[in-house]
């Protein structure tokens, strides 16, 4: 009778267990933002590697305007076939000097790794393949491929083509998921009715919004008898 007893005890403490490893899980799963948790999950366990990953030339990182520290990743080889999509694009439309997108491919992109270039530098790269002139710079903004900074108009951000609708969506789902929270008598909700909610305007899913808020600090998740319950943390 006591082996019996005991042996169910045991039964309860792993399931115990498992239910809390399972909530673990689930926290932790949604503690980065997904433009960046590859390289996060990199970072944390092997500390060199996303730096040899754009070394040698399998990612790319770039800034996005959605918000001070928000950064995307990309594979490089994707992202030379976004720079082909624009090329053919133009030549459909027969807009201007279209060889500038062969030096930026082959002398900027392969020999600039950071986000950022200024604009000296960017001549000069560019001038390895040929006489530089300033409509060769508007074509590459006009295309997506460059954009100036604010704070200094001699930089630019090297960018990814057609991505403004995406980053609409995400500044957009943030805004409609902390109004959702925000409008609730407590500023929370529980984790699984939310995930299963639709945003209005944003194209993205809930899910990869509610790992973006979290991961940046606006949102938190705390455990409660009945589930994971996430909760506002910044007005």
């Amino acid at each position: 009778m006591e082996k019996g007893k005991k042996r169910r005890r045991e039964e309860e403490i792993d399931a115990e267990n498992s239910d809390a490893n399972h909530s673990l899980s689930l926290e932790q799963n949604l503690s980065f933002s997904d433009t960046l948790v590859a390289l996060r999950i990199m970072r944390a366990q092997f500390p060199q590697i996303d730096k040899s990953l754009r070394r040698e030339k399998v990612v790319r990182i770039f800034k996005l305007n959605t918000g001070q520290d928000d950064h995307g990743i990309m594979f490089l080889d994707e992202y030379l076939k976004q720079i082909e999509h624009v090329v053919k694009r133009m030549e459909k439309r027969k807009q201007g000097d279209l060889e500038v997108f062969k030096w930026f491919k082959v002398h900027v992109i392969e020999s600039k790794l950071e986000p950022s270039i200024e604009h000296q530098e960017l001549c000069s790269l560019l001038s390895l393949g040929g006489r530089v002139k300033d409509e060769h710079i508007s074509l590459l903004i006009n295309a997506g491929l460059l954009t100036r900074q604010l704070i200094d108009p001699s930089m630019y951000w090297i960018a990814i083509p057609n991505i403004g609708s995406i980053l609409k969506g995400l500044s957009q789902g943030r805004k409609e998921l902390l109004s959702l929270l925000n409008r609730r008598r407590y500023k929370e909700m529980m984790l699984a009715p939310l995930e299963k909610k639709r945003l209005r305007f944003s194209p993205l899913d809930m899910r990869f919004h509610l790992r973006d808020l979290i991961g940046s600090g606006h949102l938190k998740t705390a455990h409660t008898p009945t589930g994971i319950v996430v909760r506002v943390t910044k007005d």
